[in-house]
This record gives structure tokens, C-alpha cells and sequence, in this order.
């Protein structure tokens, strides 16, 4: 089976979404704000937990999202990062099927190419991964590769985005800022924000 030239990135992804959950530190305080004003951190880990795990895999089968999952306080449970990491592996095993890449995804009765649904959560992924880690007092490593990929996909969608309030405007950087700074400041976010 040939898997899609996008699957190896989405598999780095969730390892980094995985290895970010997995460095939240146990105790951590729920009610801190984080770099999207708009959540908490606790909302912020539900989140991220439901739609870059859960929506990951129902994407790629085609399937809704259940009314349990929709409405579950994952960070409330003690083992909420391991059952993420599980969850990941589901999901990106799931979109190794040649055909999770065809055809196209419903997304709220508007039909989007299978490869773009993809794409954003590939960018969810990362971004709430850098999110909650520095929220939660820690940081995320981003390769150049996955970076400039981040960085493309952001400015790609960063219209629709801003439309339904989920970026902010693009962040002015200094010179000489990396490719993970780019990515960041292309999503509305300042790489220098701190908890």
C-alpha cells in the first residue's frame, strides 16, 4: 500500500501533539489562560483532545463525531494524555488508507477536499501542541521541515481562519526569526507569549 506524501507529516504531528500532551505536568492548574484567549487551559486540552484525536480518525473514516464525545471533559480524567496518544495512533493509522485521501470531507454541510481537512488538522496539531505547552510552562521542539509546512498552511487558510475568530491578526516578528516563529505569527500567535 502507497501512503500519501502527506501522511509521513501528519504522523510527525500527532508524535508532537503526543510528546506536548505527555509534558503537561500532573496538578497543572486547569483555569490558566493560554495563547487562544478565547479558552482556557482546560478547554483548550478538550479541544485539542476532541478535534485533533477523535476528529482526526472520524474525518478519515468518514464519520461523525458522537454526542458523548462532543460533550466528554477529557482533561478531567487522570490518564487523559496516554488515552490522547492512543487516540493519535488511531488516527493516523486511520488516514493511511489511500482512500482517506479522496474525494472529499463534509464539514458542516460544506464539502472540503480530504486533502485540505488533513492539512488543517495537520496545523491543529501542531499549534495547540505549542499552545499548551507554553501554557502549561513548557515548549515544543518544531523541525524546520514541519515548520515551513505549519508556516504554509497557516497563511494558506489564515482568511478563513480570522472569519470565524480562530486566528488573530498575523504577528510582527524581527529579524531574523526561525521558520517556527513564522508559523506561529502566520496563526495570529506571538512566539514570545508566556503563561
Amino acid at each position: 500500500m502507497t501512503v500519501h506524501p502527506m501522511h509521513p507529516f501528519l504522523a510527525r504531528a500527532a508524535a508532537l501533539a503526543a510528546g506536548a500532551a505527555a509534558a503537561v505536568p500532573a496538578g497543572q492548574p486547569l483555569d490558566a489562560p493560554t495563547p487562544c484567549t478565547e479558552f482556557d487551559t482546560r478547554a483548550l486540552i478538550n479541544h485539542w483532545v476532541l478535534y485533533t484525536g477523535h476528529g482526526l480518525e472520524h474525518r478519515a473514516r468518514r464519520t461523525e463525531l458522537p454526542g458523548e464525545l462532543i460533550a466528554r471533559d477529557f482533561a478531567a480524567d487522570a490518564d487523559w494524555r496516554a488515552a490522547y496518544a492512543a487516540q493519535l495512533e488511531r488516527a493516523v493509522a486511520a488516514w493511511e488508507a489511500p482512500a482517506a485521501w479522496e474525494g472529499e470531507v463534509d464539514l458542516g454541510g460544506s464539502p472540503v477536499p480530504a486533502v485540505g481537512i488533513a492539512r488543517m488538522l495537520l496545523l491543529e496539531l501542531v499549534l495547540h501542541a505549542w499552545d499548551v505547552a507554553v501554557a502549561t510552562g513548557g515548549q515544543v521542539a518544531v523541525d524546520d521541515e514541519l515548520a515551513a509546512l505549519v508556516r504554509e498552511i497557516a497563511e494558506e487558510n489564515a482568511e478563513l481562519y480570522r472569519q470565524y475568530a480562530g486566528f488573530a491578526g498575523a504577528v510582527a516578528l524581527p529579524e531574523g526569526a526561525c521558520a517556527w516563529e513564522h508559523a506561529l505569527a502566520a496563526s495570529g500567535r506571538d512566539p514570545r507569549w508566556k503563561a
